[in-house]
């Protein structure tokens, strides 16, 4: 929920303006566009299911009438953004820990994300952190995998198994491989032999 704190100090009923001036400051208080936040829980790992939800934390602490600091609760059941059109998507889950932007909308989102579908706002609430919706990391280390597109082309690194799953895969170039190739179970690398070579146009055996 929003957190609305009281700004009141000694000059706020110096005058009518100031006095006016604090109601205004008040109610904008309570108005939300967008914070950073900290993941503290993801219901998704980065499997093949629909998009999540995550537990979030804002960072940007409220400050009270006197300049003390008052830290965030966390705020549950937050949808995150995900590149996705119809079943093509990107996956890639938030991680505990990430630090990113939520973008707060002016009304109760909560049977929206019930019922996945238009419906009536399920309170009265307006611009609460409630409704948040998390939308991407801002703040992050350096990263060990990832898909980098600059001038020089696009680069894929992972330490791990690169899997590619399709019926039919079509490259258009030539290929180029730095350790051992296998198809089939058999090394068709640059170092492999042939048995039964035959000089002219006839073909080699299986490899060895």
């Amino acid at each position: 929920m929003s957190s609305i704190y009281s700004n009141r100090t000694p000059s706020t009923n110096s005058s009518d303006a100031a006095r006016i001036k604090f109601v205004i400051d008040s109610a904008l208080s309570g108005l939300r566009t967008a914070i950073p936040c900290l993941v503290k829980s993801v219901t998704n790992s980065g499997g093949v299911a629909p998009i999540g939800y995550v537990s979030v934390q804002p960072l940007v602490n409220s400050l009270d009438g006197n300049g003390n600091s008052l830290p965030h609760g966390i705020i549950y059941n937050v949808p995150y953004l995900r590149l996705q059109g119809g079943s093509n998507a990107v996956i890639i889950d938030p991680q505990v820990g990430d630090i990113g932007i939520g973008t707060v909308c002016d009304r109760d989102i909560s049977n929206v994300k019930t019922n996945q579908a238009a419906a009536a706002p399920a309170s009265l609430r307006k611009n609460d952190m409630s409704d948040m919706v998390y939308l991407m990391t801002i703040i992050g280390a350096t990263p060990t995998q990832y898909i980098q597109f600059n001038t020089s082309g696009i680069t894929i690194t992972s330490p791990n198994t690169l899997t590619i799953n399709a019926s039919n895969v079509v490259i258009n170039g030539n290929i180029q491989a730095t350790g051992t190739l296998t198809s089939n179970g058999h090394d068709v690398s640059s170092t492999h032999k042939h048995s039964g070579v035959t000089v002219g146009g006839g073909n080699t055996g299986s490899p060895l």
